[in-house]
């Protein structure tokens, strides 16, 4: 995710409050990615493959156990996450939408995709 920077620098004061998976290869994690949960409302974070293992279609997988994950626990009815802006795309693989909020963190452009699961006020 940030292969230039410290550990210290994708550390967050709430990392023990999230749910964290790991996707494997031969007992070697090659993609990672952290849930947080907020009432009926769920962040995804630290979405990361290993360079050596980019491409491979891990990311990819990880993202879709995730969404099935939050979708299958029913009382989650939202999930975004701040992507960066070049790679938007991948995330409306999986039904996500850009939002109009932008941001800058550390000289990267980033907008907040999410997704809706139930249509809170039809109860479904």
């Amino acid at each position: 995710m940030w292969p230039d920077r410290p550990l210290d620098f994708i550390k967050l004061d709430n990392d023990e409050d999230g749910i964290h998976f790991g996707l494997f290869k031969n007992n070697d994690i090659v993609s990672v990615v952290s849930l947080f949960v907020n009432g009926h409302s769920a962040q995804f974070r630290k979405l990361a493959t290993k360079t050596s293992e980019q491409s491979k279609g891990y990311g990819r997988r990880l993202l879709q156990y995730l969404t099935n994950y939050v979708e299958g626990e029913g009382n989650i009815h939202h999930l975004w996450c701040n992507a960066r802006v070049d790679k938007a795309g991948f995330y409306k693989h999986f039904g996500m939408k850009q939002t109009d909020r932008k941001f800058q963190k550390s000289g990267q452009d980033y907008c907040i995709m999410e997704k809706y699961f139930h249509d809170i006020l039809n109860g479904t």
